[in-house]
């Protein structure tokens, strides 16, 4: 079977089990298989595959059409250019999470890195860090951002501190396991506080699509009766944490911005700004401590 063959086929069958964008999935399998630029796949039309690379081709074949995520099978995905390792014990980052990544190491090089800057270490903390690419992202581009990185999965800490390894910010991200603020210490206070919480609400996480429900953790997606359960936490506690005049950016849910603003100004925050996604939808909230 040649490269062209194995494509052509892989997209008709993972059409049938419903795959979405089939044949860009058949060609990120196969690059990753023969550990080619997926765009020196056509120029290779034609190369025969030998019966090794079949057998891990059709294997990598037979768990997407199961519908595990892509980037799970391929073991790594990228996050703002830098190459994060993932499974079912995280949350797959996605396109939005980048830019809350943005959000944040912008505010933080203007504030604290920059011409203007104050020139000191900015103390950062980012709930709920799974993967830990928000931390890493973060820490990588701001050479002045210090981390404190917290989840409640062992297995989930673990993999981030793999990542900070492999990105070379280990020395500036502390992980703790942890449910809550309470791991801190009394004292711990911070300039900016990061995080993609669960915001699905409980009763539509089987509507999910299978890619999610299945293969994604589920303490990652469950944000309670209506998704905004930490919310309440943050808008209730964050405070505490922050030094005055700190800054909170999370991302939230589709339909929960209005809900969302009025948690946190009923608590005396100051919403600083909504930014949309990349397709237009409200989906960052920012605020200041006052």
């Amino acid at each position: 079977m040649t490269v062209l063959e194995a494509i052509q086929r892989t997209s008709e069958f993972l059409t049938r089990k419903g795959v979405d964008s089939p044949r860009l999935q058949a060609e990120l399998l196969l690059a990753s298989v023969l550990k080619l630029p997926r765009m020196q796949l056509y120029l290779n039309f034609e190369r025969p595959l030998a019966e090794s690379e079949l057998g891990t081709f059709r294997e990598q074949v037979r768990r997407r059409a199961a519908r595990e995520p892509l980037q799970q099978i391929l073991g790594s995905t990228s996050f703002c250019g830098f190459e994060i390792a993932v499974s079912r014990h995280v949350l797959t980052p996605r396109p939005e999470t980048e830019q809350l990544a943005e959000h944040a190491w912008q505010w933080v090089e203007a504030r604290f890195g920059g011409k203007d800057g104050v020139h000191t270490e900015c103390a950062c903390l980012d709930y709920g860090t799974g993967s830990g690419c928000l931390a890493i992202a973060v820490a990588a581009k701001c050479a002045r951002a210090r981390f404190h990185a917290l989840d409640i999965s062992a297995e989930a800490l673990e993999l981030a501190q793999t990542n900070a390894v492999q990105n070379g910010v280990q020395d500036r991200i502390t992980f703790i396991r942890s449910a809550g603020l309470e791991a801190l210490p009394e004292d711990a206070r911070f300039h900016l506080l990061v995080s993609n919480p669960p915001y699905i609400p409980t009763q539509e996480i089987p509507t999910l699509q299978p890619e999610v429900k299945d293969f994604e953790p589920l303490q990652a997606l469950d944000g309670g009766a209506d998704g905004l359960d930490f919310y309440r936490m943050f808008a209730a506690q964050g405070a505490r944490v922050l030094h005055p005049g700190g800054k909170i950016m999370l991302e939230f849910g589709d339909g929960q911005a209005d809900a969302i603003q009025s948690l946190f100004e009923k608590e005396k925050w100051i919403v600083d700004a909504i930014h949309r996604d990349y397709t237009q939808r409200p989906r960052i909230l920012v605020g200041t401590c006052r």
